[in-house]
């Protein structure tokens, strides 16, 4: 077994998935120490507790913890009791081999944060639909994945993160920048992700067009579409084929960079505008959401705030945190701050992983510490 933790935070309405992942858990044991931090009901609370009982630790996230994001309470709750330096925390949908977790360790020897790249086993429709997301977010950079690969030592000097906020991940990816950590994403590492029911697939849709909020830019590129579009009809027509194959091109690129071909469909390339065209129509649905006070209800809350900004994440690092248990004091060495400013590992420009770290220059805040409730 590897010195690795792994955190899974999870909140079941239901255990349709239970055979599965406790499957899936037992293969992981051998590679890392789990932490599971279950917010689900009493009743499968228990039930869980005995089906991985000898696999992993299993426990509720921890009482002082009241975010509006739930998943937030479950890391920082499995980040107290990892003893690990590096640890990957991962939705209860991810599903790693040992390979990427010995990838993952091993850029954690430079980084902060590792940011892996998620593709669907099984390829549902709707999966493949989806996949059209990732691939335009690739061709721009990197997708969003539902793990991270982080620095226990880091994690704790910048305090944890905000969890009122609803895209938790670009929120985690953001306060590392903040506190002047290394961020690496590494766009050949996949990991396998189990996609969602389709009832669940459907309520999605809005609900990340909403995360959008807290990228300005691309949120106003996908409310001018459907404008241009109906424009765009009534006086060239045939711009709009144009536009497509445009859509459809980059979405190849995404799918190419890093060996993508290797899991990724070509079916989702060819979906790709019909994906942006779903998108324009619910980032309308998500600004009326934002504008008239409603937010996204999340787990019987509503949640407002997508994201805050690395600017205002800087700024209110001098600042106490104003939740239980996410006291900042002073840190020490291994405080992102206190090595070096904010870099970058990334792919190269021919399509192939290069760890060592590029670097951006980046507002630090002073560090903190995270602690355990008393």
């Amino acid at each position: 077994m590897r010195d690795l933790d792994y955190v899974l935070p999870l909140r079941w309405s239901g255990d349709d998935r239970l055979e599965e992942l406790t499957a899936y858990l037992r293969r992981l044991s051998t590679y890392a120490r789990v932490v599971v931090v279950d917010g689900s009901a009493p009743g499968l609370f228990d039930r869980h507790a005995r089906a991985w009982r000898g696999l992993a630790e299993h426990v509720r996230p921890d009482a002082d913890l009241d975010f509006l994001n739930g998943k937030v309470a479950g890391v920082i709750t499995g980040l107290r009791r990892a003893v690990a330096e590096h640890v990957v925390i991962a939705d209860d949908d991810v599903r790693y081999d040992e390979a990427a977790l010995a990838r993952v360790d091993a850029l954690l020897g430079e980084a902060d944060l590792v940011r892996p790249q998620n593709h669907f086993r099984p390829l549902t429709w709707y999966a493949r639909w989806d996949t059209a997301r990732t691939l335009l977010n690739r061709a721009f950079g990197a997708d969003y994945p539902g793990t991270f690969g982080v620095r226990r030592s880091a994690f704790l000097a910048m305090g944890g993160y905000d969890g009122d906020v609803l895209f938790e991940n670009l929120e985690l990816i953001r306060t590392v920048r903040a506190y002047g950590g290394r961020e690496c994403r590494p766009r050949d590492l996949f990991v396998a992700r189990v996609p969602p029911g389709l009832d669940r697939f459907v309520s999605q849709r809005v609900w990340q067009a909403y995360d959008d909020l807290a990228q300005p830019a691309r949120m106003a590129l996908f409310l001018s579409i459907l404008p241009a579009l109906t424009v765009t009809l009534w006086r060239r027509p045939r711009a709009v084929l144009g536009c497509a194959v445009l859509v459809t091109a980059l979405a190849e690129i995404g799918r190419r960079r890093g060996g993508g071909c290797r899991v990724y469909p070509f079916t989702s390339v060819l979906l790709a505008p019909g994906w942006v065209l779903e998108r324009a129509v619910c980032s309308w649905v998500a600004l009326g959401a934002r504008l008239t006070g409603r937010g996204i209800p999340y787990w019987g809350r509503r949640i407002h705030v997508a994201a805050h900004s690395v600017r205002r994440l800087s700024r209110a690092g001098d600042r106490p945190g104003r939740r239980p248990g996410l006291e900042r004091q002073p840190g020490g060495e291994g405080s992102p701050a206190a090595r070096k400013p904010t870099t970058l590992c990334d792919p190269s420009q021919n399509g192939l992983t290069d760890d060592r770290p590029q670097r951006h220059s980046a507002t630090v805040a002073r560090p903190g510490s995270i602690g355990r409730p008393s």
